[in-house]
């Protein structure tokens, strides 16, 4: 089964490894994702995130960029297993190999200035995660790191802090270039700030449902409908705290959030969205390899091939058309 997962944090992970003086290879490494194994994985494309903490780098911009030169490095030493893409047909031309896309997590690194977001989309950025657990310039994050007990800051959600007026100009410029909103790790009040001005279709990258795991980071039902209506999708995320109440993230407990959001809004608004390398979980989706794993689990749940193929790449590659110029 072919698959299309929206977020991966593989390329910081493997920056992080440099710094440390050890080796770093995207073909090979012992982390979630490598292209030997997403190969075996039957991967079609991975969305590489650029991920930048505001709270960790001195210099958001200067490190986007030491990330996206890594990425690209990567890109030329495996041309023969994987090509980036930068518009919907370059993934199907490219369907001999896998595919990469260039994504943002932390939509602060265009320092405030929308000239930025016209660079970035010439280096190749097609998705951009607004914020990450920090508020921004374009808006707020649902949580931040702070004096709340990790339980308490996992489910705070805001209901009052959205979208800044700047934040407004940004997606509106995101849409008129072909960048598609992302809109994991946003607040309540941002994600409705994002469906109320926009008209496109956008993305909860890597976000389960709320209803079956209550952490802030997964969508509430009535976003999920609106996300379904607006033609969007939501990627399932592996991570543990955001799969189980009781962090027990078994691929079991994965497809109860794939019959909740059935329930809610149907099958179309679903896709993969693993975080790997962004997360800690090696319960039992271990690496890209293992994703025939959860295949198998959902036939055995009663989803048929076509569901199965929708949640795998179809749904999510639906967007990407319907966005990406």
């Amino acid at each position: 089964m072919k698959v299309v997962d929206m977020h991966c944090d593989t390329i910081s992970t493997l920056l992080w490894d440099e710094a440390k003086n050890l080796p770093s290879e995207l073909r090979h490494n012992d982390h979630h994702l490598d292209l030997e194994r997403m190969k075996k994985g039957d991967y079609l494309l991975q969305n590489f995130a650029m991920f930048t903490s505001l709270g960790h780098v001195e210099d958001p911009y200067e490190h986007a960029h030491r990330l996206i030169n890594k990425y690209y490095l990567e890109m030329v030493k495996n041309e023969d297993l994987i090509q980036p893409v930068y518009s919907y047909q370059d993934i199907e031309n490219n369907k001999d190999k896998m595919s990469a896309m260039l994504t943002l997590e932390e939509g602060a690194v265009v320092r405030d200035n929308l000239d930025y977001l016209n660079e970035y989309y010439a280096l190749g950025v097609r998705m951009i995660t607004l914020t990450w657990n920090f508020p921004n310039g374009i808006g707020y994050p649902n949580f931040t790191p702070g004096d709340d007990d990790r339980d308490t800051m996992l489910r705070k959600t805001d209901k009052e802090n959205g979208l800044t007026p700047f934040g407004i100009k940004y997606i509106q410029k995101m849409e008129e270039l072909g960048i598609i909103i992302d809109v994991s790790h946003l607040s309540d009040k941002g994600f409705w700030d994002v469906y109320n001005n926009t008209t496109k279709p956008f993305v909860a990258s890597h976000s389960n449902a709320r209803a079956v795991c209550g952490v802030a980071r997964n969508l509430d039902d009535e976003m999920i409908k609106a996300l379904h209506e607006r033609g969007g999708v939501m990627g399932l995320n592996y991570c543990e705290d955001f799969v189980a109440d009781d962090s027990n993230g078994t691929i079991e407990k994965i497809i109860d959030h794939v019959d909740h959001i059935v329930e809610v809004a149907g099958i179309d608004v679903i896709g993969l969205g693993s975080d790997f390398d962004g997360i800690a979980t090696r319960k039992e989706l271990k690496a890209g390899e293992d994703l025939p794993d959860l295949e198998k689990a959902l036939y055995a749940r009663g989803y048929s091939t076509e569901d199965v193929e929708k949640i795998f790449y179809k749904n999510v590659l639906r967007v990407y058309k319907e966005v990406l110029k």
